[in-house]
């Protein structure tokens, strides 16, 4: 077993913990990343490594927010026509996952019908860095645009099923062009529709759930390669770091926007959109 490699592992799970859940792009860091010091393993492996890591990211999400959104339990007081069965199904949980099913429609069937052909067109350098710039000044924009706004959506309760239509929307861009940032994506789609920070980050999370559990799978499905024991534990290393850091990241951000706004990552991806360009535009002078 290669300790370099497993430290490498570690690293980009490390990346991934952070970037998956701040609104800044973990495909733009794993780029950067993978060219400094590139994952081993066989031809076509870091592609399903960068996907399936994620698998500890959410893992994260399920452990933090279980009671939310687990829709079976007894319920403290069930309706007259509620007992039985329907005692034990929590109804709120329940429309939340309907809610959730929907923003997630436009996401999944483009990015089953298309993922290829995106990854081919768009998976570059260029269209990262310029994915992380237009949305960083997004966030600038919108922050600006909002200032002195009271949000109009303060619960999930709240959303609608035209807001979370239009927040699927927004996620399906995160799926075309990577670099987007899909919780970026969704935050500033949420934020534009007059959702509240909090609630807009808490159903970003909730949205993650299905979305990477099934980018993982579709990965792991079209993987026409072996997976060595090296390899296998490379995944191990990289999904465990994922899931410890993301548990910190996830509870910082909603400590964070609480009492701040997303300006900062506005910033943070347009000097990251920029420092990609110029590391590739110097590296291929040369």
């Amino acid at each position: 077993m290669n300790l370099i490699e497993m430290l490498k592992a570690a690293l980009f799970g490390l990346v991934e913990g952070i970037a998956e859940w701040l609104p800044i792009s973990s495909t733009g860091h794993m780029i950067l990343l993978n060219e400094l010091m590139p994952l081993g393993g066989s031809e076509g492996f870091y592609s399903l490594f960068e996907v399936v890591i994620q698998l500890g990211a959410i893992m994260a999400v399920l452990a933090i927010f279980w009671d939310r959104v687990w829709p079976f339990g007894r319920r403290d007081n069930p309706e007259p026509a509620g007992e039985g069965l329907l005692a034990w199904v929590k109804l709120d949980r329940i429309r939340l996952w309907l809610k959730i099913a929907l923003a997630c429609v436009p996401a999944a069937v483009v990015g089953i019908l298309f993922d290829d052909v995106f990854d081919r067109l768009f998976h570059n350098y260029v269209c990262v860095a310029v994915a992380l710039i237009v949305f960083g000044v997004a966030f600038i924009l919108v922050e600006n645009l909002r200032k002195g706004h009271k949000p109009s959506i303060r619960s999930l309760d709240a959303l609608d099923a035209r807001t979370v239509a239009l927040i699927g929307v927004f996620q399906l861009l995160a799926a075309i062009f990577p670099g987007t940032s899909r919780s970026g994506a969704t935050i500033v789609g949420a934020l534009m529709l007059g959702v509240s920070r909090t609630v807009a980050v808490e159903f970003t999370f909730f949205l993650a759930i299905p979305v990477m559990f099934g980018a993982s799978l579709l990965k792991l499905v079209k993987y026409e390669g072996f997976i060595t024991r090296q390899e296998f534990m490379l995944l191990a290393v990289g999904m465990l770091t994922a899931y410890v850091v993301s548990e910190l990241a996830i509870r910082r951000l909603l400590n964070y926007v609480k009492k701040h706004n997303f300006k900062v990552f506005g910033w943070y991806r347009i000097a990251l959109g920029v420092a990609v360009l110029a590391f590739f535009t110097i590296r291929n002078a040369g």
